[in-house]
């Protein structure tokens, strides 16, 4: 078993097959946490302080866009210093760069302001739907301009003067959730979002923790015009991270695999209750509030169908847990997965070349994934497409390849949210 190894530019990794992985290791902090961390802290009046940020590109964007409104960050003995307070219209566009989650929260912040905000991003961004973002935002008072009439960014957004509205987003989503419940703290009235199915809750609550005047109860979040309180907060680690370790452990010869201290809380514990329906010898021992430790070990996976009303609850981790469902015995289906078309790649397609390059026959039928199981999976050249989940779950996968190392391309796409990934992947190996 060679090491794994980076390409001179950081764009190429070569992943010999074997193992096992063994050891305890902390992941990244939650992404979707550390994004609201930032704005809310923004809209404090005073001084936050948050650790554990995440360290990836996403989270970086959201940084710097709330600087470029006012707020001032500073380092501070291992925390993150926010003074914010009363914003102010940015000196330019601001660039969210990869991040969905920033352009769409940042949007229900821009909505409340008075003054002008422009807000875009790289090429795949820019393509990604927000026409779900802008509806409600224009239907409360904002004026919003963009490419497509709005429904692709670059947007262009006028604020302030807000009224509340009762929302029900037409997809399950938690950045269209958290962008309408951001834009009600400006708001006159009340506003509610109904969620038929549930996601995400961060939003609802930190602002509850925070000090905003927000309610939540039998699929509603409501809202009034508040601001958060200044705060100090840890962020817990990032399970959708959590989950490529926990996938190795379980289809990695003799591997055991710990990760601490990571976020457990609606609509982030759903691949773990997938990979316990597949038989994965994996457990989650509660150590404080919505922090649990994960331990897995390898053990056989037997197929299982993953109902639509569950793909919410799991969006970033089925390209991974593709990967288990290959070399499971017996089909696995993911129904109702159409939303994996419009993230950083299509991720259906990505998914699919992904596990034909590895040996494990896949299909998709209409917006069903179906992975047929049994694979024995092999060595061979993979295309991220830029996205750095389809990166990571792949080099998961090439752990358990016979044959040759698994050159991926598009590596580099994996400081979007977890630059620190071979390394740790390295330590896992030698341990």
């Amino acid at each position: 078993m060679g090491p794994v190894g980076l390409s001179g530019d950081g764009d190429v990794l070569a992943v010999p097959p074997g193992g096992p992985l063994r050891g305890e290791l902390r992941v990244p902090g939650d992404k979707s946490i550390s994004h609201r961390a930032l704005l809310l802290a923004a809209l404090a009046d005073g001084v936050s302080s948050i650790s554990g940020l995440s360290d990836g590109a996403d989270v970086a964007a959201t940084a710097a866009a709330v600087r470029a409104l006012g707020a001032a960050t500073e380092p501070a003995g291992g925390h993150l210093q926010v003074r914010g307070g009363e914003l102010r219209a940015p000196p330019g566009p601001i660039d969210v760069g990869n991040s969905g989650t920033t352009i769409r929260l940042l949007a229900g912040i821009a909505a409340g302001c008075p003054f002008t905000t422009v807000l875009g991003g790289d090429a795949s961004v820019n393509r990604r739907p927000m026409g779900r973002v802008t509806e409600p935002l224009r239907l409360m008072g904002a004026e919003v301009d963009g490419v497509e009439g709005g429904r692709r960014a670059p947007l262009r957004i006028t604020g302030g003067e807000l009224h509340g509205i009762c929302w029900q987003p037409p997809v399950a989503s938690a950045q269209v959730k958290g962008a309408v419940l951001l834009a009600g703290l400006f708001a006159d009235g009340e506003t509610v979002v109904r969620e038929p199915v549930p996601t995400r809750a961060h939003t609802e609550e930190m602002l509850a923790a925070f000090g905003a005047d927000v309610r939540a109860a039998g699929g509603e979040v409501a809202v009034r015009a508040s601001r958060p309180a200044p705060f100090d907060l840890a962020v817990p680690g990032d399970p959708s991270a959590a989950a490529f370790w926990i996938v190795g452990a379980a289809i990695v010869p003799g591997s055991e695999v710990t990760v601490l201290d990571t976020y457990h809380g609606q609509a982030r514990d759903g691949y773990l209750r997938v990979l316990q329906r597949m038989g994965a010898d994996v457990t989650a021992t509660p150590t404080g509030d919505r922090r649990v430790r994960l331990t897995c070990r390898a053990g056989p996976l037997r197929g299982v169908t993953v109902a639509a009303s569950e793909i919410a609850d799991l969006i970033d981790e089925i390209p991974v847990l593709a990967v288990a469902a290959a070399t499971a015995d017996g089909p696995t289906r993911f129904e109702g997965a159409g939303e994996l078309r419009h993230k950083e790649s299509d991720r259906l397609r990505s998914v699919l070349a992904g596990l034909a390059t590895l040996g494990a026959p896949a299909e998709v039928e209409g917006d069903t994934l179906v992975v047929h199981g049994g694979a024995r999976l092999r060595a061979g050249p993979l295309d991220a497409a830029g996205d750095h989940r389809i990166a990571m779950a792949f080099c998961i996968g090439a752990l358990a390849a016979a044959g040759e190392e698994t050159i991926i391309s598009g590596w580099r796409s994996v400081a979007t949210s977890y630059p620190g990934f071979v390394e740790d992947l390295a330590r896992c190996r030698e341990s």
